[in-house]
C-alpha cells in the first residue's frame, strides 16, 4: 500500500468518524429527551399535560397545563417566520442581484454583524426600546378598555418582532449564497428571451435557488423556535392565550424560566415541555426538508 493510498484511506476513515459521531450525537439526544420526558405522561395525563390551559405547579392541587404554551411558541413562530422571511428574501435579491459591490459590500457587513450580536443583546434591546413602542401602542388601543390587563409592551407581538429580526441574517446569508449559486447562462438565456431583469429575477433565478432558500428558511425557522433569552426578556413570561398585547410564555421561556428551582413531578413535566418542543422542532425540519426534496425531484 502505497502512501498515497494510505492518505485516502485515512481521510475517507476521518469523514466516516465524523458522521458516526453526528448520528451518535443526535441519536444520544433523542433517547435521553424521551428516557427523562415521558415518566411525567403517566403521572399528569397526556390529554391534561398537551391539551390543559392552567399552570399552576406550586399550588395546592398543582395544574400543569401547557396547551397555550405550545400554542404561543407556534403562532409566535409562524408570524416571526411571514414577517422576517419575506424581508430577508428580498435583502438576498438585492445583495446578490441589484446591489453595486460596493453597496452589497457594506450591507453585507451589516448583515453579519447582525448575525454576530448575542441573543441577549436582542432581548436587552427590545425590552429598552421596543416595550415602550409596544406599550404606547397598546395605550392607544385599549385606553377605554376597563377589562384589559396592560403588560407594559411586554407581550406577543414584541417577541414576533424580535423573532423577525434575529432570523434575518441567517435566511440572508444562505439566501445570498443560493442565489449567487445560479448560473449566469440562465440569467443570459432569459434575457434574451426578452424577459426583464424583474423578471428574470422571479421567474427563473429565485426558482432556481429555491432548494438554498428552503435551507435558509429551516434555519430561520430552528433560530425561532430555539430561542430562549431575548423572547424571556420580551415576551412578559405569563402562561396566557397568544393575542397580540397578552403577555406569553414560549416553550424554552418555560424550561428557562422554571428548571432551576423545580422539583419534583414539576421538573418531571419540565422535561416533558423540553421533549415536546424537541418533537415539534424535528416534525417542522422533516416536513420542511421533504418538501425540499420534492422540489429538487420535480426540478
Amino acid at each position: 500500500m502505497n502512501k498515497k493510498t494510505i492518505v485516502e484511506k485515512t481521510v475517507q476513515l476521518g469523514f466516516f468518524l465524523c458522521a458516526v459521531v453526528a448520528i451518535f450525537a443526535v441519536c444520544s439526544i433523542t433517547v435521553y429527551m424521551f428516557l427523562k420526558g415521558t415518566p411525567a405522561l403517566s403521572k399528569v395525563g397526556v390529554f391534561h399535560l398537551l391539551f390543559g390551559t392552567e399552570w399552576m405547579p406550586t399550588a395546592a392541587d398543582p395544574a400543569y397545563g401547557i396547551f397555550y404554551i405550545i400554542l404561543s411558541s407556534v403562532v409566535g413562530t409562524a408570524m416571526s417566520v411571514a414577517i422576517g422571511v419575506p424581508i430577508a428574501l428580498m435583502t438576498a435579491v438585492f445583495l446578490s442581484e441589484i446591489a453595486e459591490k460596493h453597496v452589497a459590500s457594506v450591507v453585507g457587513g451589516a448583515v453579519e454583524l447582525l448575525a454576530a450580536i448575542p441573543s441577549v443583546i436582542y432581548g436587552l434591546m427590545g425590552m429598552m426600546i421596543l416595550n415602550p413602542w409596544m406599550y404606547k401602542l397598546e395605550q392607544a388601543i385599549y385606553s377605554g378598555d376597563a377589562t384589559h390587563q396592560f403588560t407594559g409592551g411586554a407581550n406577543l407581538l414584541s417577541a414576533i418582532l424580535v423573532l423577525a429580526i434575529m432570523i434575518l441574517p441567517t435566511v440572508i446569508s444562505v439566501s445570498t449564497s443560493s442565489l449567487k449559486a445560479v448560473t449566469d447562462s440562465m440569467r443570459s438565456a432569459s434575457l434574451a428571451l426578452g424577459a426583464t431583469k424583474i423578471q428574470t429575477i422571479f421567474n427563473v433565478v429565485l426558482p432556481a435557488a429555491k432548494s438554498g432558500i428552503l435551507t435558509g428558511v429551516v434555519l430561520g425557522i430552528g433560530r425561532a423556535l430555539g430561542e430562549a433569552m431575548a423572547i424571556n426578556m420580551v415576551a412578559g413570561g405569563t402562561v396566557n392565550i397568544p393575542l397580540p398585547f397578552n403577555s406569553v410564555r414560549f416553550l424554552t421561556t418555560q424550561l428557562v424560566s422554571e428548571m432551576g428551582y423545580a422539583q419534583g413531578l414539576h421538573r418531571q413535566v419540565l422535561f416533558t415541555v423540553g421533549l415536546v418542543l424537541y418533537i415539534f422542532i424535528m416534525i417542522v425540519n422533516l416536513i420542511l426538508l421533504r418538501t425540499r426534496k420534492k422540489g429538487v425531484e420535480h426540478d
